[in-house]
């Protein structure tokens, strides 16, 4: 039998705040070499269907984290189009399949784990490498609008207190994504231009899909931490490369692939400038050397995070009774 999880299930038992602490370890077990996570394909789809072009990209993510009962493949879509057609950018499903046998186990709704363990990252990269603001809550400047923008909100702010959040699109969509987070009780609000999101605040994450810088560099002041989520291909960028060379720290949660992504491609960057995330997690001294130094996390996401995120995920299902059995 094969348990199905919908996204509404899994969103159910999902616990954001307990997930920080997964992905961080996950992050540590990967730095550490004790998990299994081949080099992940991405590939165009849809040419052929309205003409030459591609519609979107294609993406299989498999991994096993070791000790685990479960490996997970998860299959992602990457549809740049799909807000106009009222569905969403990324979509994605996981199959966990027993490590011992090989057999089925669980087919469940991705895109949620998938928003929910980036989200995490940002939160984990917070709680390592934040500049310390004493007593005052954080402010924090997003860029980006979409789902992703509010899971990196929502996780952060379980690891920090957050004072003053504000939101960057070049769209309307800004104003939505403010408005919902205000709704859940985040002190968030739209600004109208990038440097409004990026000066003064003390942590930024860039979750977009942009394939140019998305902030002036020269807005970003002495000790802050940049968190870019949104570029994984070499046509994708959202930093300036100014950026990267300013900064004293530069980690990421697959360097090998971060190395390959316009953001390092434009800089004079490589991979053996970056740390691997998974590092400063293990280590027993401080992680930021100096209050003003600057510091920035590129995360192109990782399949050990997917899989020990839906495990756990699986986990609080199965003791609810929740989902629905069948057989293939």
């Amino acid at each position: 039998m094969v348990l199905v999880l919908s996204e509404a299930a899994v969103e159910r038992h999902l616990d954001l705040a307990g997930l920080v602490d997964v992905v961080a370890d996950a992050l540590g077990r990967q730095a550490a070499g004790d998990v299994e996570r081949p080099r992940r394909p991405h590939f165009p789809v849809g040419a052929g269907l309205d003409g030459d072009d591609g519609l979107g990209t294609g993406i299989a993510m498999p991994a096993y984290v070791h000790g685990a009962d479960h490996y997970a493949t998860k299959l992602v879509g990457v549809h740049e189009g799909n807000p106009e057609r009222g569905l969403s950018t990324i979509n994605a499903q996981i199959v966990l399949t027993a490590a011992r046998t090989g057999l089925p186990v669980a087919f469940m709704g991705g895109t949620t784990v998938t928003n929910a363990r980036t989200g995490c990252i940002g939160a984990v990269s917070v709680r390592e490498l934040a500049p310390d603001t004493g007593g005052d809550g954080l402010t924090l400047g997003v860029v980006g609008a979409g789902a992703q923008a509010r899971w990196q909100t929502r996780a952060i702010g379980t690891v920090r207190n957050l004072s003053d959040v504000r939101i960057y699109s070049p769209s309307d969509s800004r104003e939505a994504c403010a408005a919902a987070l205000s709704e859940e009780g985040v002190p968030a609000r739209a600004v109208e231009t990038p440097r409004g999101a990026v000066d003064g605040a003390d942590v930024v994450v860039t979750a977009t899909t942009a394939t140019e810088p998305v902030f002036p560099p020269d807005a970003l002041g002495d000790g802050c931490l940049v968190v870019a989520v949104g570029a994984f291909t070499a046509e994708m960028q959202e930093l300036d490369p100014s950026l990267l060379e300013r900064a004293e720290r530069r980690f990421a949660d697959v360097p090998a692939e971060a190395a390959e992504t316009g953001d390092v491609l434009a800089s004079d960057v490589d991979e053996g400038d970056l740390t691997e995330l998974g590092v400063p997690l293990t280590a027993a001294t401080d992680a930021r050397a100096a209050p003003d130094e600057v510091v920035v996390v590129l995360s192109v996401g990782s399949a050990a995070l997917d899989a020990a995120a839906a495990e756990t995920v699986y986990r609080r299902a199965v003791e609810a009774g929740a989902g629905v059995d069948v057989t293939l």
